[in-house]
């Protein structure tokens, strides 16, 4: 949804991580692949409810549907209270929901939130299903690479980006990071992907603190780009505030 929403000149809030669950590893491969910048970020504290149509009742649940991400974040919640529903796993958790008022199943309910609940008609059978009380999620916000967009928020500047080790060089990965290291910059994440073809390689994501604009970022950016097959920034944006309530409760 968040793609397609920077695609239409509009920014849109993309999920990368979840405090509990891990990263959402797939969208790092989108950030890559599409045309889009992250111009902010944020982190919401996410509470799950179980829904169904009108008149379902949880003992008569059979499917449940939601994001794969939204069900590991309540996976024993789940084995306790509808330990034989089958999980279905879906694209979103409001669409999830979309899907369980459409069909109208007293059978098959949705993990989503509050707002999904009421935006679609959905009985709530159950709330809080989130198995760690700090369920939080960072989301990324995404703008159309070339649509001009503002930065988001007012926080100390980040920089996001990707590249590929060259092949067979020894210390490939430390060098990589030394480059931070040796400017005294302080790395915020590091996360790899399969890179795709070349099995055993890898295609490694890092935030930074700093702004691309910043001299020891810059002079770090130009260093690494010497040292690696493909270097890739994804945006330089402002640090994200954490909101203790989740914004779609």
């Amino acid at each position: 949804m968040a793609l397609r929403v920077a695609f239409q000149g509009e920014p849109g809030a993309f999920s990368i991580e979840n405090a509990v669950y891990g990263s959402v590893r797939v969208n790092y491969d989108h950030l890559r692949t599409h045309t889009v910048t992250i111009v902010g970020e944020l982190q919401l504290r996410i509470h799950h409810c179980l829904m169904a149509p009108d008149g379902a009742l949880i003992d008569d649940v059979e499917v449940v549907r939601s994001h794969q991400q939204a069900l590991g974040q309540c996976r024993d919640w789940l084995r306790a209270h509808v330990p034989n529903a089958t999980p279905e796993a879906t694209p979103d958790t409001a669409g999830a929901a979309r899907a369980v008022a459409a069909a109208g199943d007293a059978t098959t309910a949705a993990v989503a939130s509050h707002r999904a609940a009421e935006r679609y008609d959905l009985q709530i059978l159950a709330d809080g299903l989130q198995d760690d009380a700090q369920n939080f999620t960072r989301f990324l916000v995404l703008a159309a690479e070339d649509g001009g967009a503002a930065l988001i928020g007012d926080g100390a500047p980040k920089t996001s980006l990707a590249f590929v080790l060259q092949e067979n060089v020894p210390g490939a990965l430390f060098k990589s990071l030394a480059v931070f290291a040796l400017r005294e910059l302080d790395l915020a994440k590091i996360e790899s992907r399969p890179l795709v073809g070349h099995p055993g390689r890898y295609r490694f994501y890092l935030d930074v603190h700093g702004a691309v604009g910043d001299e020891p970022v810059a002079r770090a950016l130009d260093h690494l780009r010497e040292i690696t097959m493909e270097l890739q920034v994804l945006g330089a944006y402002p640090q994200g505030d954490t909101y203790p309530d989740d914004l779609e409760g």
